[in-house]
């Protein structure tokens, strides 16, 4: 009789580990989501870029870690590289600035918003001037402008449908779908 008592006492403790190992994720996961808000809200005001946008950005780049390094030397939440950093630092006359001067969030958010809020300005023509402008954010200008030909200079499902790198559009897609979800938030 003592076996099915054992038994159903460690199946109860596993499942109470698991749920609290499960709450314990999702206050975490929760927590990260919104460690950067302050700074996105900043950022987005002050270059006139929806913060919805921004945030999913953030999101989608370093999932809201400001150390975050990719392969080609992007850093930072919106994962800059210095090419663009150095542009930001100039139009904004920092002077002494480093690349690596990115990895502080608040800088790191202003420069991306930065250049994230001239890519828009590119796209004024387009139908959807978000789907390129993370195109352009994602893959580079020059492979936009090889996209963007025909229909697709306007029209952006043509745009999309014309890209020749499958994760790009995959890249639009969850961001696209990530800013509605912060669309809320936003408009509070």
């Amino acid at each position: 009789m003592k076996r099915p008592f054992r038994l159903w006492l460690w199946v109860t403790a596993a499942v109470v580990v698991a749920d609290f190992g499960g709450l314990c994720w999702f206050l975490y996961a929760r927590w990260r989501e919104h460690s950067q808000d302050a700074v996105i809200r900043l950022a987005a005001a002050r270059y006139g870029v929806d913060g919805a946008l921004v945030k999913a950005v953030v999101w989608r780049e370093s999932w809201f870690d400001p150390s975050a390094r990719g392969k080609a030397g992007e850093i930072g939440l919106m994962q800059i590289r210095a090419p663009a950093a150095h542009e930001w630092a100039e139009a904004e006359r920092i002077a002494g600035f480093h690349h690596e001067h990115i990895l502080d969030p608040g800088s790191n958010t202003l420069a991306g918003t930065w250049y994230l809020a001239k890519l828009l300005r590119r796209y004024p023509h387009c139908d959807d001037p978000v789907s390129y402008a993370l195109a352009d954010y994602n893959a580079g200008r020059a492979h936009v402008l090889r996209w963007n030909t025909g229909a697709a200079t306007t029209n952006s499902q043509h745009f999309l449908a014309q890209m020749t790198f499958p994760g790009t559009r995959r890249y639009i897609e969850e961001i696209a779908r990530r800013r509605e979800k912060y669309q809320e938030e936003f408009l509070r």
